[in-house]
């Protein structure tokens, strides 16, 4: 009997149940560093400065282990979809250990941030502030990365509900923590980060509970980590498909945060302006994540259960879905900048920086959401290596390398690295579309 295929209509219904989640949950996740953008905003272009050269130093090492951790979601969502969860469970513990053995090397490079410092080329005085935001920061690594684990695998087995809960808990703990170290003790920027760590081993703890004391997690078999011991078949599958996927996304973070580090070189006051258009793109992007994160969940399930012509059905309306939001969204924030940035800082020099770049920010998030979900739905599909190869032309060679030149070279500015930018991810947005169809032409 041939199988019945689902329409855009049934795939969007079955899509937002699971992309919601997601959103509001990383949304919050990007609101505690709107917080601390916020409040250092209030202290001048020196403190928004140094936070925004730090968090870029941070969020690039972050992002790039977290990538090769969340290769436990295509694989423990095919096995999901099988409905082998004994494997899945087995690989969500593998990933784990992997979180721990990548946490180390991680918190050593923010203790000795030098590559970063390198590029920024900040003033002494920032500089001192950046590192001393940094050290709390290398003890809030390992339990953020333990927490992508239980993210990527409770995602693949459709319970992103899960996640979305303890991540939203973890935004008033952080205004809370804040308000104490920062406000009421004076702490300053670095009282920021260790108000940070905090809110990390909190919702690194909540899984650990959430895993032991919902039914729903029993079939899969988890026992305690240190009941375990480290799988060399598991953990070199995760490697396998993880270290391309974690050098794709840290080619494509880079690609974003280097933009930071770059401009600092053109004062405080441009960087403090970027640091605005960064927090709003960034709470963007996180429509595309969910979106994206939904789509591959459902692809991969679908291959699990071998129903191919499902799977990439649904990987297309994923892509629709996601081009119409993301042009109404970057629409609305393009006409309503104005107001949008008044809320961020006082200081007129900081917003007439800032504003220009809001203009771009409309065009940025259209293909970044497009090239996201391209990138979930090749990685439901175990194809990593070649987005990775995409994004280092797009966005470091376009992106980074144009911008550079338009900045330093043409005058633009800050301006020139976002007009670069948007053009590099219009082109990775359309050259993983491209190897999303001929991907849909091999056999599975």
């Amino acid at each position: 009997m041939t199988q019945a295929l689902p329409s855009f209509g049934h795939s969007v219904r079955r899509l937002l149940p699971l992309a919601w989640p997601v959103f509001v949950g990383q949304l919050a996740v990007m609101a505690i560093s709107v917080v601390d953008t916020v409040m250092m905003g209030r202290s001048g272009a020196a403190d928004l400065a140094a936070l925004a050269v730090g968090q870029a130093a941070y969020i690039t090492l972050f992002v790039g282990l977290m990538g090769v951790i969340l290769a436990v979601g295509p694989l423990a969502g095919r096995e999901f979809g099988a409905g082998a969860r004994p494997a899945s469970g087995a690989c969500f513990v593998q990933a784990q250990w992997l979180a721990l053995m990548l946490a180390l090397p991680g918190s050593l490079l923010l203790l000795v941030p030098e590559p970063f410092l390198a590029l920024a080329q900040v003033s002494p005085a920032v500089e001192a502030k950046v590192r001393a935001y940094l050290q709390p920061l290398a003890l809030a690594l390992p339990p953020a990365l333990l927490f992508v684990a239980f993210r990527g695998f409770a995602t693949s087995v459709s319970r992103p509900k899960a996640v979305m809960l303890w991540q939203l808990a973890g935004l008033p703990l952080k205004v809370l923590l804040n308000l104490i170290l920062v406000v009421g003790l004076g702490g300053g920027l670095t009282a920021c980060a260790w108000a940070t760590a905090g809110v990390m081993l909190v919702q690194m703890l909540g899984a650990q509970w959430l895993l032991r004391h919902d039914g729903f997690y029993r079939p899969f078999a988890i026992g305690h980590l240190w009941q375990t011991r480290p799988e060399r078949a598991r953990l070199k599958a995760l490697l396998r498909l993880g270290l391309p996927m974690g050098a794709g996304i840290l080619v494509e973070v880079t690609g974003f945060t280097f933009m930071a580090l770059f401009i600092a070189r053109l004062g405080e006051t441009p960087v403090a302006g970027h640091q605005i258009a960064v927090n709003l793109v960034s709470a963007m992007f996180m429509t595309a994540l969910g979106l994206g994160s939904a789509g591959g969940t459902l692809v991969a399930q679908h291959l699990g259960a071998r129903e191919p012509a499902v799977a990439r059905l649904v990987g297309w309306h994923a892509l629709g879905l996601a081009v119409l939001v993301a042009a109404l969204l970057g629409a609305a924030v393009a006409l309503l900048r104005e107001p949008i940035v008044g809320l961020f800082t006082p200081h007129a020099a900081v917003a007439a920086a800032a504003l220009p770049l809001l203009v771009w920010v409309w065009f940025f998030h259209l293909g970044d959401a497009l090239q996201t979900v391209a990138a979930y739905v090749l990685r439901a599909h175990h194809v990593a290596t070649l987005p990775m190869v995409v994004y280092v032309l797009a966005l470091w060679g376009v992106g980074i390398g144009g911008g550079y030149w338009l900045a330093f070279h043409a005058g633009q500015g800050a301006l020139g690295f976002w007009r670069a930018a948007t053009f590099g991810l219009a082109v990775a947005a359309l050259l993983l579309c491209a190897l999303v169809a001929w991907v849909h032409r091999q056999p599975e």
